[in-house]
């Protein structure tokens, strides 16, 4: 396809010929890929909607999309149109958010990502001492497995994540900064046939329903290498569910098992709702850290957030050691 060649003054045309109505088509249009769901989503009309794509590319002068039958396919350009324009349309709905808060009397707005196992624990300290520090701080915790905060995060839907990679070139879009490991455990209900087993293997677990996480996450992908390391098979009976607490609602119903971050379970321990079973699953789970986008500096109140993260990551000191008692010379 031959491109023309774009004069200088063609970036403030272009601006100028472009409204926010335009980029959120295109950012519809990324998410539905038909000009029809595209436009319910914005609240015009079809024929409004494929003049509008019209008018705009004819303003970037190449094409965005590809016509299929099946509906549109971003152009390789087009791609990075129309991440623009997604981005900048979550850019633009968390300002007027955090602006509608600040006008009821608040002091701005949070949006983060926590998988599970960080969720009960280390973010919620955090959550609980900027909350201290800003009373008036509005805060919004999206996500529960590292698979979907990564995309919130690559979509600008939040501003940074609290997780693992959980896939092989996403270091190329994120920043990583380790906070602490994660320590599975293998739960099943209190007065579980199980419990009483005293000789349990992996291996007696396998004609039982189990919930897993889905095969997208690193947590699933940690349990699945332990099946292959003791040659068994994944479950026949399978839930999949990204959800921690209707996954612990199961477990308490039911006769299933599950392998949950040691974090998420302890309560439910400690209270003899759930009951921990002697099964080591591997090695523990990479650590988890936290992401941000490449080259995008953080808000003021991200950065404060990430510093107490890192505060309540350092282990607590230990004790001192104990001197050694000096013995009395034996009397001659």
């Amino acid at each position: 396809m031959e491109y023309r060649q774009i004069p200088a003054n063609a970036v403030p045309r272009l601006i100028n010929r472009l409204r926010l109505k335009h980029w959120a088509l295109l950012a519809a249009l990324a998410e539905t890929r038909t000009l029809h769901e595209a436009a319910t989503r914005i609240s015009v009309t079809q024929p409004s909607a494929t003049k509008m794509l019209a008018d705009i590319e004819q303003a970037f002068q190449f094409p965005l999309f590809e016509r299929h039958s099946r509906g549109l396919r971003p152009t390789s350009l087009g791609e990075e149109v129309v991440g623009y324009a997604r981005q900048s349309q979550a850019s633009l709905a968390r300002f007027i958010e955090g602006l509608e808060v600040k006008r009821r009397g608040g002091h701005g707005q949070l949006v983060i990502g926590a998988i599970m196992g960080a969720a009960p624990d280390l973010v919620a300290r955090a959550v609980a001492q900027i909350k201290r520090q800003r009373p008036l701080l509005n805060i919004r915790m999206v996500g529960e497995t590292s698979d979907q905060i990564s995309t919130s995060l690559e979509h600008h839907d939040i501003e940074l994540a609290v997780g693992r990679f959980s896939s092989l070139l996403q270091h190329n879009l994120f920043d990583f900064a380790p906070l602490s490991n994660e320590v599975m455990q293998v739960v099943v209900r209190r007065g579980h046939t199980l419990v009483r087993n005293k000789k349990l293997q992996l291996a007696t677990l396998m004609d039982w329903p189990w919930i897993l996480q889905p095969v997208t996450s690193p947590a699933r992908h940690l349990l699945e290498e332990e099946f292959a390391r003791a040659r068994l098979s994944t479950p026949a009976n399978i839930i999949e569910c990204a959800s921690v607490f209707a996954t612990l609602q199961l477990l308490q119903t039911s006769d299933a098992v599950a392998a949950l971050p040691e974090s998420v379970v302890r309560d439910h321990v400690k209270a003899g709702l759930l009951r921990a079973l002697p099964i080591p699953i591997g090695s523990d789970l990479k650590g988890f850290g936290i992401l941000t986008r490449k080259g995008e500096p953080l808000s003021e109140i991200a950065t404060t957030f990430v510093k107490l993260l890192h505060q309540f990551a350092e282990p607590a000191p230990g004790p001192a050691p104990r001197r050694a008692r000096r013995q009395a010379p034996a009397s001659s």
